[in-house]
């Protein structure tokens, strides 16, 4: 794996988006406390806003001719962007694919963003700390904001940074 690919999603890629989407939940499961619905499937509104509203948009990570992982952005017409599910495969992890991909996706759409992430996902705080250092210096904030409908849950830990 040498090779990584970060283009946007179009109506060719659905097929793969919509097979990868399943182990992004089934990851985040522990983090979310998320259980399959009665039929064994996740949840797909995010899947298909990433793939039909026009305030969203997808990109699809390749390696080679192999599908590595997604990003989907959305608020495209807000004030800031927000990176609403951002994926790497299990077999791409720590070859540098997730922070290459990500700052293509931040570069591709200038300006504010916000990044959201739980606290318990040790990997994952200390990845997205070392993307808005990357991307912003010191220039970045951190705050905890509650889960919407869930007060039972942990706060997520939003990020907000500038994208140039």
């Amino acid at each position: 794996m040498t090779d990584l690919t970060v283009r946007r999603a179009c109506a060719d890629d659905r097929d793969v988006l919509e097979r990868l989407w399943p182990l992004f939940l089934h990851d985040m499961s522990d983090y979310w406390n998320l259980l399959p619905n009665p039929d064994g499937t996740y949840r797909r509104e995010w899947l298909e806003s990433a793939l039909t509203d026009p305030t969203w948009c997808a990109y699809l990570l390749r390696s080679d001719d192999r599908p590595v992982g997604f990003a989907f952005v959305r608020a495209l017409d807000g004030d800031a962007r927000v990176l609403n599910s951002f994926f790497v495969v299990r077999g791409a992890r720590r070859s540098g694919f997730g922070l290459r991909a990500v700052l293509t996706v931040l570069a591709s759409h200038p300006g504010r963003w916000e990044i959201a992430f739980q606290e318990r996902n040790a990997d994952a705080a200390r990845f997205w700390r070392r993307v808005a250092s990357e991307v912003a210096g010191e220039a970045w904030t951190e705050e905890l904001r509650p889960i919407p409908g869930k007060p039972e849950e942990p706060a997520d830990t939003w990020l907000a940074f500038e994208a140039r």
